[in-house]
């Protein structure tokens, strides 16, 4: 089975080049080739458990959701130009079963993939499209005939097969394919040994290791939650090794998991969505994302700081590096060279002669191949060590990180086709219109009310999805009535359903990423979401600056824009400290410390006036001032009693 696999990966990946390379057929078609390969290779990949377990009625209903995705890609291609552009809404009755087929094949592939609730979704979705004319009041329609939804989600070439698929497709899908080259290689692994050795310089180091190295590999990733189980494999065990309380520890991975999926330059692959949904530059979606990044990630390293560095035990670094495998000097250079020059690819054919994103994530993908390939077998070389295992070694990496690639990249491609089809049925039935109606009744026309109503719905339909899947939702049903209503700009009502829909990934009771770092760190699910929420408190604030301050997310770096982030990181800062910070006095003057720390803070982040903002820095810094002052006076008179 496991020949199988890579094989169907590695087919997968020719057939992601090629279209890349010579895009040679219509985006459609290749879209419909795509998913047909990532089912394959899921289903391949989730059979060697199934059949290692026993469980015979699962492995029958993978093999028969695998034969019913080849007799559809296979009848679909054959009849591409009929059913896409000379039938359209019309189909034969064994076309209406074919599609019908598929259609459970996809809610069997989603309800494995994803559990019950996103289940719920996608069923409530049909419900909701069929049974339209029996809902009553606003969220009533004429409702979709059985044949209508078969042609909307497949025979149209579109649903299943739509935007969102041929998107992963065509921008995504390489960029998975490099992460997975990265991991092969030993991205992580260097990554996590630089964030290690941090721990002689800062006393929190290892805890930081977890924000830095979940951080980095969640961006390109494209999963919170699976970032956790990743990442956090290795990273939770060492901080509780260490002194951290498993809660803690859990909290601390769930929200660097989280967090990663915001950064630039990948974003967790929504910054590719966010650029075809705008209809803008890809460049310019990374430079909006920059200050936000900047100031999200200096909060959380300053909260981790506070709270780890008073829980952790003395580190041997040596130690912990012996444990890993012996790198020489030479090696971590090799290395490092090796992963810089693909990414040095990337930054310029995206940012200075500005390519197309699928041809830069082409380069970039060949360029990490040529020197995860090539580099190793030089070294080995230039050491007298032989080539011929190198060679044979640097080729297994090669095939381990296209399988790897294809394993990552076959649950997203899965989700983002069955969230094609909810979109595409709640687009055909109205409800981003309704929506619109009902929040502006329900706010009553007042943007705070509105922008409080938008977060809630973006952490509720987000739902522990992948970045990509949750991001979509909320940016097609949530961000056009900010910006059509409440004058909201683009970037900044999208920067704002994008950190919105992220945070299900902390909120209980969805909290899918804080679920998996609870079972990891073997802790309390609820004490770990409180931990992680005293971690990201101002990623649950940041969203409403865009809102208030739309030039930090205007994807142009002027003086103004980072003059406007630092008063926002301040006010971040602020709240930080006034939860984590260990006061050295009375528990009611402690609180009162806590709560101006925290209000001053919030209304600095997201107060629309100036002049309030500066205002609200200027009481920061007395605070701090003062708060020093008392915590010294505490400590001269502690000594002078003793």
């Amino acid at each position: 089975m496991g020949g199988t696999l890579t094989l169907a990966a590695l087919a997968l990946w020719a057939l992601v080049i090629f279209y890349a390379y010579t895009v040679s057929m219509p985006r459609a078609q290749y879209g419909v080739l795509f998913i047909a390969g990532a089912i394959g290779v899921y289903i391949l990949n989730e059979l060697e458990d199934v059949i290692a377990d026993r469980d015979y009625l699962d492995a029958a209903l993978l093999l028969g959701s695998l034969v019913i995705t080849i007799a559809i890609t296979v009848y679909v291609n054959l009849h591409f130009r009929e059913l896409y552009i000379d039938r359209v809404g019309y189909a034969f009755p064994h076309e209406y079963a074919l599609a019908a087929a598929f259609l459970a094949a996809i809610v069997y592939l989603s309800w494995r993939s994803f559990g019950l609730t996103f289940l719920s979704i996608l069923v409530g979705a049909l419900l909701y499209g069929y049974f339209g004319d029996l809902i009553p009041g606003i969220l009533g329609h004429s409702g979709l005939s059985y044949s209508r939804l078969l042609l909307l989600l497949a025979l149209d070439i579109t649903g299943f097969y739509g935007f969102l698929t041929q998107l992963v497709a065509a921008w995504i899908a390489l960029f998975l394919l490099y992460a997975g080259l990265l991991e092969s290689y030993g991205a992580f692994d260097l990554i996590f040994r630089g964030a290690v050795r941090t721990s002689k310089y800062i006393d929190s180091g290892v805890a930081q290791t977890a924000v830095v190295a979940s951080a980095v590999i969640g961006s390109i990733n494209g999963s919170q939650t699976a970032n956790a189980g990743m990442t956090g494999s290795f990273t939770i065990p060492m901080m509780k090794e260490n002194g951290i309380k498993p809660s803690t520890a859990g909290g601390i991975e769930a929200v660097a998991s989280t967090t990663g999926q915001v950064l630039p330059p990948v974003m967790g692959a929504g910054a590719f969505i966010m650029a075809s949904l705008l209809g803008i530059s890809y460049v310019t979606v990374i430079t909006a994302g920059l200050i936000p990044a900047m100031i999200m990630m200096v909060c959380i390293i300053l909260a981790v700081h506070y709270i780890a560095s008073n829980q952790l035990d003395s580190i041997d670094v040596d130690a912990v590096l012996d444990e890993l495998e012996d790198r020489t000097r030479r090696d971590t250079l090799v290395d490092t060279v090796k992963f810089i020059i693909p990414f040095g690819v990337l930054v310029y054919t995206l940012g200075v002669i500005q390519l197309t994103v699928m041809t830069s994530a082409l380069y970039t993908a060949v360029t990490m191949l040529i020197t995860g390939i090539t580099f190793p077998v030089f070294q080995a070389a230039y050491e007298s060590r032989s080539v011929t295992a190198a060679t044979r070694e640097t080729l297994s990496d090669t095939v381990a990180g296209f399988r790897r690639g294809a394993i990552i990249t076959a649950p997203i491609a899965i989700i983002l086709a069955a969230i094609n089809g909810v979109v595409d049925i709640l687009m055909t039935t109205g409800v981003p219109g309704i929506l619109t109606l009902s929040m502006m009744d329900i706010s009553g026309g007042i943007m705070l009310v509105a922008v409080l109503i938008s977060m809630v719905i973006c952490i509720l339909l987000g739902l522990g999805m992948p970045t990509t899947a949750a991001y979509t939702v909320v940016a097609l049903l949530v961000a056009p009535t900010l910006v059509s209503r409440f004058l909201v700009p683009d970037l900044a009502a999208h920067f704002f359903v994008f950190y919105g829909a992220i945070l299900s990934g902390l909120t209980p009771p969805i909290a899918t990423c804080a679920a998996v770092a609870a079972g990891i760190a073997n802790a309390d699910f609820v004490e770990t979401c409180y931990e992680a929420i005293k971690v990201a408190a101002p990623l649950f604030v940041l969203p409403f600056s865009f809102i208030y301050h739309p030039v930090i997310v205007s994807g142009v770096l002027s003086g103004g824009a980072v003059f406007t982030g630092l008063l926002i990181l301040l006010g971040g800062i602020s709240i930080i400290h006034g939860i984590n910070y260990r006061f050295g006095y009375g528990k009611w003057a402690q609180l009162g410390t806590r709560v101006a720390f925290f209000v001053v803070g919030v209304l600095t982040m997201v107060y629309p006036n100036s002049t309030v903002q500066y205002a609200g820095a200027g009481v920061i810094i007395t605070l701090f001032v003062v708060q020093q002052l008392a915590t010294r006076n505490v400590a001269v008179g502690d000594t002078i009693n003793n």
